[in-house]
């Protein structure tokens, strides 16, 4: 087990240690069958009382929701909007026309300028996030290109998956439902969990346990991992 450059195998939280083994696969494209990468690399790693976490960007490209940024035709409002976005060095988010435009055609063009319009009077008081907080986690969930992301993914935008929920439950019913499955939105300033076979209470947890991106943000090729804790290792 080896941990990604940078990262740590093991993470201590609420008194619970658990491994964190990265899983490496080929590059997953919008024609992999989801089922099929996670039997060919998560079902020989699993063990029974396993946690297997999923990035939403292999989801979301194996459902066909990635697209190239040439296919994307920002509005003049994406592109006035874009401009006001903070930019983080983590990544784009909104702070470009075709990832804004996205936002606009996933979660509505009213609540993206409420969001904005919210944004817009309590940044000046202080206060940060309150645009991905009304715009939801559709629009919190879009990746945009970085130089860092792999091909053809660092000139792509990448919605966020369709029906989490589903697909968590879906994969630990595919792998026996020894394991239990996170449909994670992890980067390198957060996260969310997007759907878990567990008690939704336990999400809080989980991001904790992941907060520092065990998988990485760039050319790892790791787009899932397990969360094993020692004493159960046999």
């Amino acid at each position: 087990m080896q941990p990604n450059d940078g990262k740590t195998l093991e993470s201590t939280v609420d008194g619970k240690t658990y491994q964190r083994i990265p899983i490496k696969t080929h590059v997953v494209m919008p024609d992999d069958d989801l089922r099929q990468v996670i039997r060919k690399y998560a079902e020989p790693v699993v063990q029974e009382g396993d946690v297997l976490f999923v990035t939403e960007k292999i989801v979301a490209i194996t459902q066909g929701r990635s697209m190239l940024l040439e296919e994307i035709e920002p509005r003049p409002l994406a592109n006035f909007l874009a401009k006001y976005v903070t930019k983080t060095p983590h990544g784009i988010g909104l702070g470009m026309p075709e990832t804004m435009e996205m936002a606009l055609q996933e979660c509505g063009t009213p609540r993206i300028l409420f969001a904005a319009a919210a944004a817009a009077v309590t940044k000046p008081m202080g206060r940060k996030g309150d645009f991905y907080r009304i715009a939801g986690e559709k629009a919190r969930a879009i990746d945009g290109p970085t130089s860092g992301t792999i091909p053809p993914y660092n000139k792509s935008v990448v919605l966020g998956p369709a029906t989490p929920q589903l697909v968590a439950q879906d994969l630990k019913i595919l792998l026996g439902n020894k394991v239990e499955v996170l449909i994670v939105d992890i980067n390198d300033i957060g996260g969310n969990i997007l759907g878990s076979t567990l008690d939704a209470d336990l999400n809080d947890h989980w991001v904790r346990v992941l907060k520092d991106n065990p998988l990485g943000q760039g050319h790892q090729s790791t787009p899932m991992g397990v969360l094993r804790q020692p004493e159960s290792t046999h």
